[in-house]
């Protein structure tokens, strides 16, 4: 009897550029970028001289840092994606195999090398926020699996640890100071409710396959109310501090962006499902606005 004929195994093909760039979702890019951007303004040192270490940083916090931690999160989520958003490269197979694998690991050994020629403050908090991200989305971590401390892992990394290591890279290495570090830490804190609000795309995937993002948990009218105390309340400490510290004008400047944050609070919670897109186009935006004003508070004390 003739042996069966072999079976061989077709290779699926690298993905195009066009899906690549899409896995790393630029869109996505922008809140990182602006908090390092926002920590090298408050950390008083002047840009001249050093607009190449500037474009560097901000793009390791961007493409590299955060592209990262989307590639790892869309190949963990691909189950997940496949329900909600099935057009995604990975669940559509424009991105097939485990190239989703290959990539979220060859993005994450990119980042460490960039953030290496950096220096070793920077390489140690990009390393820390590599681990963050594999810990957010991949098991047996997987912190997303719960909005508690998934939100908390991303609004960490996302806003104050990419300000600590914008001001730290300014700085030579050396430490923030402590009215620095502290808008960092009350930035990422109401960036946790930016990410609940982010959640309400995915709450019909989050509840088959057993994520218990805040939605979920709590139903979308109570985390959208959750999500508006979040971010409001860590900018009112914010008003309070700079005007305590006699950074009067920047106090009212916040306090402005937070009244109008407040308007568009109201009209978000009448739909917050529908709306929560429109949402994060307009109160993200002034969000992050009062960030850079803090910022500057910081480098006009410097100067």
């Amino acid at each position: 009897m003739s042996a069966p004929p072999a079976t061989t195994v077709t290779p699926s093909r690298p993905p195009s550029l066009a899906a690549v760039a899409e896995v790393l979702h630029p869109i996505t890019w922008f809140p990182p970028m602006w908090a390092f951007a926002c920590g090298m303004v408050a950390s008083g040192v002047p840009f001249e001289g050093r607009w190449w270490l500037v474009a560097v940083g901000v793009i390791l916090a961007g493409p590299l840092a955060c592209g990262t931690s989307q590639v790892i999160n869309d190949w963990f989520d691909r189950h997940v994606d496949a329900i909600n958003e099935p057009d995604r490269p990975i669940p559509s197979g424009r991105i097939a195999g485990r190239w989703g694998l290959y990539l979220s690991i060859a993005f994450s050994v990119l980042t460490l090398l960039v953030a290496a020629f950096l220096g070793p403050w920077v390489f140690g908090a990009t390393a820390l926020g590599v681990v963050l991200a594999w810990a957010y989305s991949a098991p047996p971590v997987r912190l997303k699996r719960n909005g508690w401390w998934g939100n908390t892992a991303v609004g960490f990394t996302y806003e104050g640890l990419a300000w600590v290591t914008g001001s730290a890279l300014m700085l030579g290495g050396a430490m923030p100071s402590w009215q620095s570090l502290t808008l960092a830490a009350l930035y990422s804190i109401g960036a946790h409710g930016i990410m609940t609000l982010n959640d309400f795309k995915s709450v019909e995937g989050d509840r088959r396959l057993g994520l218990r993002s805040l939605p979920v948990q709590l139903g979308v009218a109570r985390a959208a109310q959750l999500a508006c105390v979040v971010m409001a309340v860590p900018q009112v400490a914010v008003i309070g501090l700079l005007w305590s510290w006699g950074y009067t004008g920047h106090a009212i400047a916040v306090a402005g962006v937070l009244l109008a944050q407040s308007l568009a609070m109201l009209r978000l919670l009448q739909r917050p499902r529908e709306l929560a897109p429109w949402y994060n186009g307009t109160g993200v935006t002034l969000y992050v606005a009062g960030m850079m004003i803090s910022a500057w508070a910081l480098r006009m004390a410097a100067a």
